[in-house]
């Protein structure tokens, strides 16, 4: 928790979970991941560099460079804080959103805080991020109000504190929209005309133009989805993938329109009392111009669970997870990887 705050629930009528947020399978199922293991736990998310290796940030401050092959791991630097959302830039940068440091840009050789505070106040949770090909960069932040360790509690108070926020290339920093309920993934749709946002404590994929005349406008793509979504990305096959990392918590959907002292009552529990995701693994790809589902890939956590990271090539599906010592892979079509 940031110093000096307690829980002050929001209250918030959600829409009634579909049907399909209490299956634990897809039809047909996603194919059982194939684990690369790591040294360490928390690879959040996954992105694919030019160079065709994975890179992964992991909870102890390393990101490291995967071969998907081979499953030979590589330590390429370490944040000293919390890496979360990733993005390759051409040239083998890569933009990283560090939990506790900010947005970085990692050259190769040269760490770089490209973001720590925002209008004066420190840049807490940093989440997700692209570039343009103008050097602009979108990004997004979870929570002004806590911190990553305590991210259940944001969904549990819903006061929509997350933003999406933009740093142009001279280095201003503009928010593009706030009052988000914990703002997460964020992807280009393929000809980089609109970004695509995931609202986790929504139940949302949201749509910001960035080009034409609807530019500078919000509207939803995907509403009352089955799960939380995390990370997001876009796919080879033009489609944003996905990933949610838990189905819909019926005591949690309970509670939102409910006088907030529940709320309260509930985040003073033990930890082992209070709502928690259910482990599975669900990847979602999905139509941008329309938000049709195009594919619902979903398996039980036999060996892998709570996916918040999806890069997908070629039919092929890169996993992050938050809590795993791995990433997965595994494939669109259901075939074995």
């Amino acid at each position: 928790m940031i110093a000096g705050i307690s829980m002050e629930p929001t209250r918030w009528t959600p829409p009634a979970a579909p049907a399909r947020a209490r299956d634990a399978r897809g039809t047909p199922p996603l194919a059982t991941p194939r684990r690369i293991e790591l040294s360490s736990a928390g690879p959040e998310d996954v992105v694919v560099g030019d160079d065709g290796f994975v890179y992964a940030g992991l909870a102890d401050g390393r990101i490291v460079r995967v071969d998907r092959e081979s499953g030979s791991v590589v330590d390429v630097v370490n944040t000293g804080g919390r890496p979360l959302g990733l993005c390759a830039e051409p040239g083998g940068a890569l933009l990283i959103c560090d939990a506790h440091r900010g947005l970085l840009r990692w050259s190769g050789e040269q760490l770089t805080t490209l973001v720590d505070t925002v209008d004066g106040v420190p840049l807490n949770m940093a989440s997700n991020v692209v570039v343009d090909d103008d050097g602009t960069i979108y990004f997004t932040t979870s929570s002004r109000r806590w911190v990553l360790d305590e991210w259940m509690n944001d969904l549990l108070e819903h006061s929509g504190t997350g933003r999406l926020l933009r740093r142009s290339p001279s280095g201003e920093v503009e928010t593009l929209c706030d009052g988000l309920h914990f703002a997460n993934g964020v992807a280009f749709t393929a000809d980089q005309s609109a970004l695509i946002v995931a609202e986790t404590g929504g139940y949302r994929l949201h749509r910001y133009w960035l080009r034409g005349t609807r530019a500078g406008t919000f509207e939803p793509l995907v509403d009352n989805l089955p799960g939380f979504a995390d990370n997001i990305s876009l796919g080879s096959d033009g489609l944003i993938w996905v990933t949610l990392a838990s189905p819909r918590n019926p005591l949690l959907d309970l509670l939102l329109p409910r006088a907030p002292f529940l709320r309260k009552l509930v985040w003073r529990l033990p930890a082992v009392l209070k709502p928690k995701p259910v482990r599975t693994v669900w990847v979602l790809g999905v139509d941008p111009t329309d938000g049709r589902v195009v594919h619902d890939l979903q398996c039980d956590a036999t060996n892998y669970g709570m996916v918040t990271g999806v890069v997908e090539v070629d039919g092929t599906l890169i996993l992050g997870s938050l809590d795993e010592s791995a990433i997965a892979v595994t494939t669109v079509s259901g075939e074995q990887n």
